[in-house]
């Protein structure tokens, strides 16, 4: 799992290795579900590692040892993909953010569900698919479409929170799916913000009227997002999923914020 993660045997094994020494340290009796506990263990320790590496634009080479001669010629095959992951497919797997390339290896590769991957990057089940829908789109060579989706869905929440911040009611709904969601961790609930879920446009938007003038907008694993900081801290992060060009989840996060890649993003005043 980690080197389909990494792609690399050396890094591989220091998550591997990284993943041993926490388990050493546990307490294994209260461990209920140890398959489960060590999957998300390696899997965030290798996200650490992924977003250390975007960050650094490093160039690692792919050691696939015995799997490069095995590479599937049937993009859509995702059973032989888990079992042929050559050269080609490590190449593009580099090409995506951290977060699409764990969504897509531990449920296209490893056959987890959207839900028990969602703790893993401290994402929802919907923000995870969605993750997972991009990177296999790029995967599949339609890199230029997941690019051109990254822009929509930054004007799509640039112009929500345009409305939110100035009271625009009618057009917050004319912004948000019929189903749209907003969905807080008990971190953000915790701070008195929202219930831990809202469901539907109208109540979504009665919620947010008037509400993000605090909101700056910020990038969340490569897409759209915003933030509210405090003295320069991070202490609320707001993730959306865009869905056929209409805001369908809104994630309200702040716990364990360390473990999300979120960058303020400048943009010019209209």
């Amino acid at each position: 799992m980690a080197y389909r993660l990494l792609g690399s045997v050396h890094e591989a094994d220091d998550a591997v290795q990284e993943t041993w020494l926490r388990l050493q340290r546990s307490d294994v009796s209260a461990i209920d579900n140890l398959p489960a506990w060590l999957t998300t263990v390696v899997s965030r320790i290798c996200l650490d590692q992924l977003r250390v590496r975007t960050a650094r634009r490093e160039d690692l080479d792919a050691e696939p040892g015995d799997l490069a001669d095995h590479a599937g010629s049937d993009p859509a095959d995702e059973a032989e993909r888990a079992d042929a992951v050559g050269q080609a497919l490590m190449v593009v797997l580099d090409s995506l953010v951290p977060a699409e390339r764990l969504a897509f290896c531990l449920h296209d590769l490893f056959g987890l569900s959207f839900d028990e991957i969602a703790p893993t990057l401290g994402r929802s089940s919907t923000a995870c698919r969605q993750l997972a829908s991009r990177a296999r789109r790029r995967i599949r060579g339609q890199g230029e479409d997941v690019e051109v989706d990254r822009v929509r869905q930054r004007e799509v929440v640039d112009a929500f929170l345009d409305a939110s911040k100035n009271g625009r009611f009618d057009r917050l709904m004319e912004l948000l799916h019929p189903d749209a969601v907003v969905a807080a961790d008990a971190a953000a609930v915790a701070m008195g913000g929202p219930p831990p879920r809202l469901s539907g446009a109208r109540e979504v938007a009665e919620f947010w009227n008037g509400r993000a003038k605090a909101a700056r907008p910020a990038d969340l694993d490569g897409f759209a997002a915003a933030m509210w900081s405090l003295r320069g801290e991070v202490k609320v992060v707001f993730a959306f999923t865009v869905e056929d060009g209409l805001v369908r989840e809104i994630e309200i996060l702040a716990g364990d914020l360390d473990r999300l890649d979120v960058h303020g993003r400048k943009v010019r005043s209209r």
